[in-house]
C-alpha cells in the first residue's frame, strides 16, 4: 500500500503535511515529500487524515470482555472476592476464545495493534491472536498460596507449555512473557523460584505492582517493612525485563529501583479511579527516569479498551494532580502509546514511522468536529481525539480494520457469542449464589 498526501507523525513526534508512505513485505519501505517510483500497489487518499504508530495496550486482560459492566462499584478486593473469582469460575469452553476476539475487534478499531495481556486460558488467547492479525505479548498469571516447588503448580506447567508451543508464533505477532500475578497472590518462595526461571528463560516478565494502598501496606507488615517493589527486586526479578502495572502507590525508593532495572510502568488511568485506587505519579516517574507506559486492564474495571481516552487521562491527571499544566506534555503522552509500549514488549523495530520498521500504522481522520480547528493537530491526538476517529488500522501491513470494517473477524457472530456466553456465566452465578 501506499499512503499518499497524508500528514505522519514523525519520530518526533512533530506532524509532517503531505507525506508518501510506502509499506512492503510487512515493513515500512518509503517515507518522503515525493511520490515514490517503486509501485507499491493500492494508493490510499491521506487527504485530511493523519498516519502514525499503532498504539500499544500494555496492561490487559482481554477475556474479561465477558464481564464488561458486571463488576462495578467496588474497591478491588472485594471487586475480585465478590464478583470477578465466582465469574471466572464459571468460564468454560470457547468462551474465553470468543472474548479475546471481542476485545481484540474493540483494540484494532479504536487504534491498538498490540497488547500485553496477562491471564489464563492462554490457547483460546493464542487462538485468537492468531486468527485476527495482532501483535501480543502474553503471559499466563501464576499464583500460589503455598510453599512448594513451583513446578508442581497448574499455572506455572500451563505457562511453560505456551512457551514452548507459541512463543514466537504466527511470525513473531505473538511473544510469551512470564507472570506473576502479584506479591499478595504468591508467597516469597515462589517469587524467588519465578525470577530464576524467567531469567533462565531470557523471557519478560509482567506483574502487578503496588495498585492499592492496601496491597503495600499489607505486603510491608508480611515482609519486614519491603515494598512490594523492594520485595520483588529482593527476590532477583529485576534482573530482568519487567512491565509492572499500575504502581499507583510506589516509594522514592521504588522509583529508584524501577529506573536502574529499566523495568517499564503500565500505567492504567481509568482503572485505578474506576475501582478507587489512586492516581499513578506518572510525572515523578518521568521526572526520576522511568519508562512509562499505557494500559487499560480489563474492561471489567474499565469498560472500554481505548487507548485514545487513557491517553487523554494520562496527559490531564498529572496536571491535576501535581498543579502544574506543563507536568506531562502530549508528546510525552504520545511517546508512552507507542515506543515505549513497544519497547517493553521487546519490539524495538516498531513504534515510528521510519523505513525499516515493522509496518504497525493506524490513520486518524481529521475532519470530526471535535477535532475543528487544527490548531495544534498532534495536541488534538492526545486531547481531542477518540478510537471513532480511527480510519484503519494495519499491523505488518496487513489491513485489520478499515472504515468499521474488520477484515479477519466476524464481528456480528463475535458479539452474539459473547452476549450469550456472558448471559448464561451471570445466570449460573445468580442461581449457585
Amino acid at each position: 500500500m501506499l499512503f499518499s498526501d497524508i500528514g505522519i507523525l514523525d519520530k518526533d513526534f512533530c506532524l509532517r503535511e503531505n507525506y508518501f508512505v510506502g509499506v512492503k513485505e510487512g515493513k515500512i519501505a518509503y517515507v518522503g515529500e515525493e511520490k515514490p517510483k517503486e509501485d507499491f500497489g493500492e494508493t490510499y487518499d491521506g487527504r485530511g487524515k493523519i498516519l502514525m504508530s499503532g498504539l500499544v495496550n500494555s496492561h490487559s486482560h482481554a477475556p474479561m470482555t465477558l464481564l464488561r459492566g458486571y463488576a462495578e462499584n467496588l474497591p478491588l478486593d472485594r471487586w475480585l472476592n465478590d464478583r470477578v473469582f465466582p465469574f471466572e469460575d464459571r468460564i468454560s469452553g470457547e468462551d474465553p476464545y470468543y472474548s479475546t476476539l471481542l476485545a481484540i475487534a474493540e483494540m484494532l478499531e479504536s487504534g491498538t495493534t498490540s497488547f500485553t495481556d496477562m491471564y489464563f486460558f492462554s490457547e483460546s488467547v493464542a487462538k485468537a491472536v492468531g486468527e485476527s492479525g495482532i501483535k501480543c505479548n502474553f503471559s499466563r498469571a501464576i499464583t500460589s498460596f503455598q510453599d512448594c516447588d513451583i513446578h508442581t503448580i497448574e499455572s506455572f506447567k500451563e505457562s511453560e507449555a505456551i512457551i514452548r508451543d507459541f512463543h514466537g508464533a504466527f511470525d513473531g505477532r505473538l511473544k510469551i512473557d512470564m507472570s506473576l500475578h502479584a506479591e499478595y497472590t504468591n508467597r516469597r518462595t515462589i517469587i524467588e523460584q519465578f525470577s530464576e526461571i524467567v531469567k533462565a528463560h531470557g523471557l519478560r516478565a509482567h506483574i502487578h505492582l503496588s495498585e492499592t494502598k492496601k496491597e503495600t501496606e499489607e505486603c510491608k507488615q508480611r515482609h519486614g517493612g519491603l515494598t512490594p517493589t523492594a520485595l520483588f527486586e529482593a527476590c532477583g526479578l529485576f534482573q530482568v525485563p519487567v512491565t509492572a502495572a499500575h504502581c499507583v502507590w510506589l516509594s522514592d525508593d521504588d522509583m529508584e529501583i524501577l529506573k536502574n532495572a529499566g523495568a517499564t510502568v503500565a500505567t492504567c488511568p481509568a482503572s485505578n479511579l474506576k475501582l478507587g485506587s489512586g492516581v499513578c505519579n506518572v510525572a515523578k516517574l518521568l521526572e526520576r527516569g522511568v519508562r512509562v507506559a499505557i494500559g487499560t486492564d480489563s474492561v471489567a474495571s474499565n469498560n472500554k479498551l481505548d487507548m485514545f481516552r487513557e491517553m487523554y487521562l494520562c496527559a490531564l491527571l498529572p496536571k491535576g494532580t501535581t498543579y502544574r499544566a506543563d507536568a506531562v506534555s502530549d508528546r510525552d503522552v504520545l511517546k508512552m502509546a507507542t515506543v515505549n509500549g513497544y519497547l517493553a514488549q521487546g519490539r524495538a523495530d516498531c513504534g515510528s514511522i521510519e523505513a525499516g520498521n515493522r509496518a504497525d500504522l493506524i490513520v486518524v481522520r481529521t475532519d470530526s468536529v471535535h477535532m475543528c480547528p487544527h490548531t495544534d493537530t498532534v495536541n488534538n491526538l492526545v486531547y481531542a481525539a477518540d478510537g471513532r476517529d480511527v480510519a484503519l488500522t494495519m499491523v505488518d501491513g496487513n489491513v485489520l480494520y478499515k472504515d468499521g470494517e474488520f477484515k479477519t473477524i466476524d464481528i456480528e457472530k463475535v458479539r452474539y457469542e459473547v452476549e450469550k456466553r456472558s448471559r448464561r456465566i451471570i445466570n449460573e452465578v445468580t442461581n449457585h449464589a
